[in-house]
């Protein structure tokens, strides 16, 4: 028996969910998989029109979301918004 590979990307079938996968994330405070989850998004939605939508360049886009990378905070602000998300703050500790 041979296994598929999961692909996450298959799984993000509208923003809504997606949005909801970037919030758990950012719950876990993981930055790697932060990126890994914005490249699960990037490829769910189609990488070259997340270039177009966010001026960065394709090769750009597949350098910043490969698995180890460090992009810059101007670069994944320039995909998140692509994607038409936005990342908000809210206090984790509100005072009794």
């Amino acid at each position: 028996m041979k296994l598929i590979p999961f692909d996450m990307s298959l799984e993000l079938e509208d923003e809504a969910m997606q949005a909801e996968y970037l919030n758990q994330v950012l719950a876990d405070g993981d930055s790697e998989e932060f990126i890994r989850a914005l490249g699960h998004i990037a490829k769910a939605r189609g990488i070259a029109q997340i270039a177009k939508d966010s001026g960065l360049g394709r090769e750009s886009i597949y350098k910043s979301l490969r698995e180890g990378a460090k992009p810059r905070m101007d670069t994944v602000m320039k995909i998140v918004a692509a994607l038409g998300l936005s990342l908000q703050t809210r206090p984790t500790h509100i005072p009794s």
